[in-house]
């Protein structure tokens, strides 16, 4: 088990019972979002956590991979599928890193809250691209700490605190390093929308058909 994920395991439970910080931007990243969906699609979702968004997007795909490499946050997922009777959502405790999938086997990937938690940012968008068919989406929410003014000092502060089990990694980045790794890695921006200057950037970036 890795640093990381401990420290997930250790606040899933409280993870779980927190309330979306914005409500009405979440409700609008949802609906954006269902406009790419259709019911033919199998869709992954990479660090999915305890399931809520996933579980959300199920009426509306055939199937809905989604991983997390914390045990803690998909035993939650799982029983939160369960109690609410959806049945075309697997739960998996896997990292983007080491999952096994078919090359070009998604119509699309949702990466929402963690481009800023991974060790490689272009490394996981370029796996991202691989496991996407031509033609496919990733949909992203990213805290770009890079552009946050002060609370880019968390990423400066986090080693210190992982040290401790306190944080996990975080790395910090702009908006336009974000969107330049996704272009790089043969992605065209199709829907881009920030609701303030200090919240999470949401991308639609589209793999070339």
């Amino acid at each position: 088990m890795t640093d990381a994920s401990r420290f997930w395991d250790r606040t899933a439970a409280r993870y779980a019972r927190s309330p979306i910080a914005d409500e009405a931007a979440y409700q609008k990243k949802l609906a954006v979002t269902r406009g790419y969906l259709r019911p033919d699609m199998d869709v992954l979702e990479f660090g999915c956590g305890t399931g809520s968004t996933a579980l959300l997007h199920a009426p509306y795909v055939k199937h809905i991979r989604a991983i997390d490499f914390s045990a803690a946050m998909i035993a939650i997922a799982r029983d939160r599928a369960a109690a609410q009777g959806v049945t075309n959502v697997s739960f998996a405790q896997a990292s983007i890193d080491d999952l096994d999938a078919a090359a070009a086997g998604f119509d699309a990937v949702l990466g929402l809250n963690i481009l800023h938690l991974v060790a490689d940012r272009d490394a996981v968008i370029a796996k991202v691209s691989r496991l996407l068919k031509p033609g496919g989406i990733f949909v992203s929410s990213t805290a770009c700490l890079g552009d946050m003014g002060l609370l880019k000092l968390i990423g400066y502060v986090a080693p210190l605190g992982r040290r401790f089990g306190l944080l996990p990694l975080v790395r910090v980045f702009t908006a336009q390093a974000l969107e330049d790794s996704l272009t790089a890695a043969g992605f065209a921006i199709d829907h881009r929308w920030q609701p303030g200057p200090k919240a999470a950037l949401f991308i639609v970036a589209k793999k070339a058909a």
